[in-house]
């Protein structure tokens, strides 16, 4: 799983590539705390080269958001490939997180308020 992480303005960046699994979840639980401990609480994650998503990966996505939100902040999603988006819909998670297109729109997303 590679993980990419990145910084525009005030919006933190985290860009997931190959499978998020039960084995790479734990690697990215570590990033996404320490950034939302870190105080970035606008938080981007493109899924533009993730290939899989498990529910373990699904949970940790939920838990960071539910620690972001508590400090006013969001986790927007981007980028996500249609067997991927397929996964949030089925596990009802695309209500839950804001989806974008570009990854572009979602760092603007933030800027609008």
């Amino acid at each position: 799983m590679e993980i990419i992480e990145k910084k525009i303005g005030n919006v933190s960046m985290v860009a997931l590539g190959g499978r998020l699994d039960v084995y790479a979840s734990s690697d990215l639980e570590q990033k996404l705390n320490a950034m939302v401990d870190g105080d970035n609480v606008c938080l981007v994650v493109n899924l533009e080269k993730l290939d899989y998503i498990s529910s373990s990966g699904l949970r940790v996505l939920l838990a960071s958001l539910k620690k972001v939100r508590k400090r006013e902040g969001d986790i927007k999603l981007a980028c996500m490939k249609p067997h991927i988006k397929e996964v949030f819909d089925i596990a009802g998670f695309s209500q839950l997180f804001p989806i974008y297109d570009l990854e572009e729109d979602a760092i603007q997303a933030f800027n609008k308020k």
